[in-house]
């Protein structure tokens, strides 16, 4: 039976759901002020993120959910038991219009199943970007899941038409990759990711312009990110953000994206209990943060028997464990420790660090200056505010974790 658009549209929209999609921040500015539709930024472009940071005005589907491979933590995997369906590259591309031009969406995510070959299921989705760009002029937000082990030139032109590339380091562990996704191989998916990284430095331009900004990178402006399964093996979080860590330092990624996983549970599995899910994601997420922007080594987030702590965030928890170091003075103390003041933000210890060149801060200032200053107060001083004994309480930890309640509905 031949299925509709529709039906297509529903299977392979749902069937997406589990890939990570990104904000369209990071990339240059494609203007169709001057013909062309759509645009990455600008009047008409409304984003939406989810809690996560992840954008949610894109179209994003999957170009087939068919699949040669058999990865056993995929619901796509070969042996499943799903509805499958395929897009011709026509159908994506006018899907990406219609959508944009109802306003629905800013841009495009695809990704896919493996059909035939890497190189051929690669060719496919690059048709569907260089059409929507040279054939329509369309200026909007496009982010292709590259395809391990398709040829050099392929990627080459992806990353020439997308705004960002991801190409999925699917496991922790080369070893649970072996084991549970036996097709893919480490070697070509960081054979790619290298391929991708390489290429962005050779187009990035030299110099600046006359207006001073230095032009962008012309392949893939929006960088490359990758996505991590959490929860498909024992590897615990420790091991999560180290690996992250070295994905940052080697390829030069913009983001790891964490993906919760929850196993059918087996009673002969010897595998050790796992955290909840969504909320292990939640952390490792905020940890991620930690590394990215506040000047965290992967090392000194703090974690029990290898796993965060699932009541309270990864900033708080190294607070609470390194109380040796706090109260700091926030009229002296330099950025690199105001950074790991829990409740201190980028923005706020820039704020703070801009404000004490001119007066001595008071803890009402800091209170303007953060998100919520009873998180702060227990670790700093101020010019009129030192937090005595109840930095070293024994209940410290309790009060900034209070027990779950529900809210009043008056």
């Amino acid at each position: 039976m031949q299925l509709t658009l529709q039906r297509k549209l529903a299977i392979l929209a749902d069937a997406a759901k589990y890939d990570a999609s990104c904000a369209s921040s990071g990339t240059e500015t494609r203007d169709s002020t001057k013909g062309g539709i759509g645009s990455t930024e600008g009047s008409g472009i409304c984003h939406s993120y989810a809690p996560d940071g992840r954008c949610i005005s894109l179209l994003k589907v999957l170009l087939t959910n068919f699949c040669v491979y058999d990865c056993v933590y995929c619901i796509n995997r070969s042996s499943s038991n799903v509805e499958r369906a395929r897009f011709g590259v026509d159908e994506v591309v006018a899907l990406t219009l219609d959508f944009y031009r109802r306003n629905y969406i800013e841009g495009l995510f695809l990704s896919s199943g493996i059909i035939r070959s890497p190189d051929y299921t690669m060719e496919e989705m690059v048709r569907v970007a260089r059409t929507l760009r040279i054939d329509h002029q369309f200026r909007g937000y496009i982010h292709l899941k590259i395809i391990p082990n398709a040829s050099p030139e392929l990627l080459q032109e992806a990353a020439v038409h997308a705004d960002r590339l991801s190409t999925n380091i699917e496991l922790p562990t080369d070893r649970s990759l072996e084991s549970l996704a036996p097709e893919k191989k480490s070697s070509e998916i960081r054979t790619a990711m290298a391929h991708i990284s390489g290429k962005r430095e050779e187009s990035r331009p030299e110099g600046k312009l006359e207006n001073g900004k230095k032009k962008p990178t012309l392949l893939a402006p929006a960088g490359q990110s990758t996505q991590m399964i959490i929860g498909a093996d024992a590897t615990d979080d420790a091991g999560i953000l180290k690996r992250s860590a070295s994905l940052y330092a080697g390829y030069g990624l913009k983001r790891v994206y964490y993906s919760a996983f929850s196993p059918i549970p087996d009673s002969s599995s010897k595998l050790p209990p796992r955290p909840p899910p969504l909320m292990r994601e939640h952390r490792l997420y905020q940890a991620d943060w930690l590394m990215r922007f506040y000047g965290f080594g992967s090392e000194e987030i703090a974690v029990e028997d290898g796993f965060l702590d699932l009541r309270i965030d990864p900033k708080l928890a190294w607070a609470l464990k390194h109380r040796e170091i706090f109260p700091l003075d926030i009229n002296r103390a330099d950025r690199e420790l105001l950074l790991r003041v829990p409740g201190l933000g980028v923005s706020s210890v820039d704020a703070i660090l801009a404000s004490r060149r001119y007066h001595r801060l008071r803890l009402e200032d800091v209170a303007r200056l953060c998100s919520s200053v009873k998180k702060v107060r227990p670790f700093i001083v101020a010019d009129d505010w030192t937090p005595g004994s109840s930095l070293d309480a024994e209940k410290l930890r309790v009060r900034m974790t209070p027990e779950p309640a529900q809210l009043s509905l008056f």
